[in-house]
């Protein structure tokens, strides 16, 4: 099959906040603004199996080492001219993040996907919102279910994003048009959340304010999940159901991953089961909320 995606470029800006250790400062105009040209290339099998197995142990977090990453790796890189990856200083980089595809009942029998297929239904399971999903991946009846594989560095701005699944529905029409294994009935699009946590570093006197106020701010916040990835939101809009899950490993959190002055984060899973004819319009409303239209 020939190459069909050509490298874009375009800018992006990010904005790059400085605090000052002193005090806050009240101008608008201590935002620095960086403009760099992401570029965006097929997967590479040469160069890009190290990049996209760090991106998803990152993207699995803590159950990453429950999953045979390398062969998943492998069968991403199997399939080149479906999804894209990001990269800053050209196609023998590592990339900043990527996005891909896999069609859980053709590569049913595959070691590495009847693990991760195992992981997904037990993690669906924790929620009644995300019990239809077991059947549907495992392709009961005529489900049809595509696995879509995404992150980013922390640091990567989500407008490199939309793009990406851009490209990914003209790939996907195209090898639709070849015959290949890429008519889905639905996409079920795995992503993190995140949960603000009272540091573990307490001050000796638990009853100081700063105290108060973080377990105050815990409370407040225990039922209410934020969001690595701002795009999912866009995406629960055209979605069939989704919701947050537990990791099955219990990792060292808090502190270790601390986001706020008083406050840690507790990572956990998402996930977002979309039916394949609502992907359209919502790429389509992530490219005007992101200006990439």
């Amino acid at each position: 099959m020939p190459k069909r995606k050509e490298l874009e470029k375009e800018p992006v800006e990010i904005n790059d906040e400085e605090e000052s250790n002193s005090q806050e400062s009240s101008s608008e105009d201590d935002t620095d603004m960086l403009d760099i040209d992401f570029e965006w290339f097929d997967p590479q099998p040469q160069v890009d199996f190290h990049g996209i197995k760090t991106l998803l142990r990152q993207l699995f977090d803590a159950d990453a080492q429950l999953l045979d990453l390398s062969a998943l790796t492998d069968i991403i890189l199997a399939q080149p001219l479906l999804g894209s990856t990001v990269k800053v200083d050209g196609n023998e980089t590592d990339p900043y993040a990527f996005l891909s595809v896999l069609n859980l009942y053709e590569h049913r029998n595959k070691p590495a996907i009847t693990g991760l297929l195992d992981y997904i239904c037990s993690r669906s399971l924790a929620s009644e919102k995300t019990k239809i999903v077991p059947s549907l991946v495992r392709g009961e009846g005529n489900a049809r279910v595509g696995l879509v594989l995404t992150d980013r560095l922390i640091n990567i701005p989500a407008e490199v994003t939309p793009p990406m699944y851009k490209m990914l529905l003209e790939e996907i029409t195209w090898a639709q048009d070849e015959g290949e294994p890429y008519h889905f009935t639905h996409y079920l699009i795995l992503s993190k959340t995140y949960l603000e946590i009272a540091s573990l570093l307490a001050d000796a006197d638990e009853t100081t304010p700063k105290q108060k106020k973080a377990k105050k701010t815990e409370q407040k916040s225990a039922l209410e999940s934020f969001y690595f990835h701002p795009e999912d939101q866009i995406l629960h809009n055209f979605a069939a159901t989704y919701a947050d899950y537990t990791y099955k490993t219990e990792a060292n959190q808090s502190d270790s991953k601390r986001a706020f002055q008083d406050m840690g984060i507790k990572p956990q899973g998402h996930m977002i089961l979309i039916e394949a004819e609502k992907l359209k319009p919502a790429v389509k409303a992530m490219l005007e909320t992101f200006g990439q239209s």
